[in-house]
Parts: C-alpha cells; sequence; structure tokens
C-alpha cells in the first residue's frame, strides 16, 4: 500500500475517474437505439447486429482480463488512452462497415476492447489502491453512480443525434467525443508507476491467479456476475425493440432507458454506501431476487408507457448496484495489488453473460417472433444469483508466508 502521502487525492480520483466511466458507459448504453436504424439501412437480421453487440461484450470481459494486469503493472493512465483511440477507431468503423463481418470486427472487438480500458475493471484498480479501505465501497459506489450518469446523459443525446444527424454520422460525433477521455487520463497517473520499475508485490500474477480460482467465493461471485451480465445487457439492447414491436414509440424507449440510467445513479451509490455497513452478499442477493421480481411484474402488467417508466426506475435501482459490493468483496478477501486484473476476471464472467443475453435475444426473436423465452430465463437466473451469492466470505483470506523468488 503506498503511503498516504504518496496518494492521489480522493477528489481527484473521483472527478476524473467518474468523468471517463460517464462518457465510456454512457455511449455503450444507447447502442439498443442503433438496431433497427441499421438493420434496416443495411438490410440485416437482428441476429447480425445482436451478435455484433454480443462479439463486444465478450471482447470487453477478454481484453479486460489483460488491461487490468496491465493496469496494476503499468498503472492505469496508458491503459485509458489506448482505449479512449480504440473507442473511436470502433466508432468510426461502426459506422462506415460495408459488410457484417467488419461491423463484427469493429462495433464488437473494437470497441469491446476500448471499453475494457476505459470502464470499472481499470478505474477501480486506481480506487482500490489509492482510497482507503474505510472509504472503498463507497467510492466505488459513487464511480458507478457516474457511469450511470453517463446512461441518463447520453442516451438521450445519442437518440437526438439519430434523429438529427442520421446514424452515420451520429456515430462519428461519437467518435470524436470520446477521445476526451484521453486527457481526463492525466488526473489518474498514479505515483510509484511513473519510473521503470512497478510497485513490489508480495504475490506474483500466478500465485493471485491460483489462489483465487480455488477460493469458492471467488467462483461463487464469478457466477453471480454472469447473471448480472446476461440480465441487463438483454434488456438494454432488446427493450427497445421489444417495446416498439408491442406499439410503443422510440421515444419511450429513449426515456425509458433514460430513467434506467438516473435511477441507477442512486441504486449504485445506495449499494456502495450500505456495503461500508451491512453484509455485502446480502445486498447482491437483494439486487437478484429484486430484478427477477421486477421483470415478472413488468410482463404481467398491461403494458403502457406508465408501466415501462415504472419498470425502468425500478429496474435501474438494480441495474449496476451489483458493481460496487462485488469489486469491493474482491478487494476485501484478497487486497487490492492484483485487483484491476481479479475484477477482469470476473467481469469476464459477466461479459459471457452478456454475450449469452444479447445473442439469445436475437436468435430467438429471429426463430420465435418473440422475445418471451428470454425474459423467463431472466427471471430464473436472478433467483438463481441470489441464492449462489449468499454463502460467499467476504473476510480477508488467511495467507501462510509467500515463496519468495530465488
Amino acid at each position: 500500500m503506498l503511503t498516504a502521502d504518496r496518494k492521489l487525492s480522493m477528489a481527484q480520483v473521483l472527478a476524473c475517474g467518474a468523468l471517463i466511466v460517464t462518457l465510456s458507459m454512457g455511449v455503450r448504453h444507447g447502442f439498443g437505439l442503433w438496431l433497427q436504424p441499421i438493420t434496416q439501412a443495411q438490410d440485416w437480421s437482428r441476429q447480425t447486429f445482436s451478435f455484433a453487440i454480443a462479439i463486444q461484450n465478450l471482447s470487453w470481459g477478454f481484453f479486460g482480463i489483460f488491461a487490468g494486469m496491465l493496469a496494476d503493472r503499468f498503472g492505469a493512465f496508458r491503459v485509458i488512452v489506448g482505449g479512449a483511440v480504440l473507442y473511436a477507431l470502433g466508432l468510426a468503423g461502426m459506422a462506415l462497415s460495408p459488410n457484417p463481418l467488419v461491423f463484427a470486427l469493429t462495433a464488437g472487438v473494437l470497441i469491446g476492447a476500448a471499453q475494457a480500458g476505459t470502464t470499472y475493471a481499470v478505474i477501480y484498480g486506481v480506487i482500490g489502491r489509492q482510497i482507503d479501505p474505510a472509504k472503498r465501497s463507497w467510492a466505488m459506489g459513487v464511480a458507478a453512480a457516474a457511469g450511470s450518469f453517463g446512461q441518463f446523459l447520453m442516451v438521450p443525446v445519442e437518440g437526438f443525434l439519430i434523429s438529427g444527424l442520421g446514424w452515420q454520422q451520429a456515430l462519428l460525433a461519437l467518435a470524436v467525443g470520446v477521445l476526451l477521455i484521453a486527457p481526463l487520463a492525466f488526473g489518474l497517473r498514479e505515483p510509484g508507476f511513473a519510473g521503470s520499475a512497478p510497485p513490489k508485490r508480495e504475490q506474483t500474477i500466478a500465485q493471485a491467479l491460483g489462489e483465487a480460482f480455488k477460493y469458492p467465493s471467488f467462483q461463487l461471485l464469478m457466477a453471480g456476475y454472469f447473471v448480472c451480465g446476461f440480465q441487463v445487457v438483454f434488456i438494454g439492447v432488446h427493450m427497445p425493440s421489444y417495446l416498439k414491436d408491442n406499439g410503443l414509440s422510440p421515444q419511450v424507449a429513449s426515456y425509458a432507458l433514460a430513467l434506467i440510467g438516473l435511477f441507477n445513479v442512486f441504486g449504485t451509490y445506495i449499494a456502495g454506501t450500505l456495503g461500508q455497513r451491512i453484509a455485502r452478499r446480502k445486498i447482491l442477493a437483494g439486487i437478484y431476487i429484486g430484478r427477477s421480481v421486477a421483470i415478472t411484474l413488468f410482463l404481467w402488467a398491461p403494458l403502457s408507457p406508465m408501466s415501462v417508466y415504472i419498470f425502468s426506475a425500478v429496474i435501474g435501482l438494480l441495474w449496476l448496484s451489483t458493481v460496487p459490493p462485488t469489486n469491493a468483496t474482491i478487494a476485501q478477501i484478497f487486497g487490492v495489488a492484483h485487483l484491476s486484473m481479479l475484477g477482469g476476471f470476473v467481469f469476464f464472467s459477466h461479459q459471457i453473460g452478456s454475450f449469452m443475453g444479447v445473442w439469445l435475444g436475437g436468435l430467438l426473436y429471429d426463430r420465435t417472433g418473440s422475445y418471451d423465452v428470454v425474459w423467463y430465463l431472466a427471471i430464473a437466473l436472478g433467483v438463481f444469483a441470489a441464492l449462489v451469492n449468499l454463502p460467499v466470505r467476504e473476510a480477508p483470506i488467511a495467507r501462510g508466508p509467500v515463496p519468495q523468488a530465488a
């Protein structure tokens, strides 16, 4: 742990980290608004678009592991700047893709890699190293709330850009906008990473991974995060089309996604704050079971703009509120030396769930003409995630002497 006088100020870490997450997550949350404009203009199926976004989620999770390793080894600054450049290239490629393959490579692989370097795993690594444990869960809640505010802010902006500029020019405008992430990264240049030698750690990467993957609570957190990814990405990408299929206007979908982002500002902040006071496993179980209840009531109730807005507000409170308690639990169990990397592995599980949610949504819709099966899967998985989080042990892991290299 760095000494207090060598740490970045908490205000600087939270301000820069929150703005970076706001931009990165805000742009991402609006991708569902492009599903119908792109598929109609390109004469592609919904499965084609969904597959590219599914690849994006897998790419985000896969590259997140290595982005975390690099951030732990060299500091977050370089990783974030590289992620900003990839984000701009991916959005531009998404706008100009001539066929589904190029679209999958740009909207999928490039943007996924960009998100790996500009979102939670890397930002939370800085928070874990620079902010004292007594305020760590709260600070992670603040950063997650910023990502939610980004959704509230950016989704209506993206809808406005699409209607005002057309879908291609709107994507190019966003490509320029995400480059603002690069100068913000200067505020996260950590002491101890400026030179060629990284801070010394008690464990190697191999030792840290071996310890984590043998620990049952780490496996349970990964299982729960899989469900989180399945639910939120299916809803975020496919709910606008689900609403339009049922006769509601595109404006209702835009407002619904914005409401999810607005209420998630409060949900993530509350979850992070509560994580300092009560068992985080109970918070996580409550969030997952709450999602299942909310989806069930949404499907049972008559569909109207008001029912959509109520559902969006409720699901928004539960949207990314899993993020602060999950990452704070990892930090508490294993420490912060390899936090970005371990958070990256747990997030990879989240992204496998995201892949399944968004891809199955498109596949089953094309085959059945309905999203019903995937809605029911989301309900069942929420119950499963609630149950697997309850046995998680949050106490710091007991370590023996670590073998020293000769």
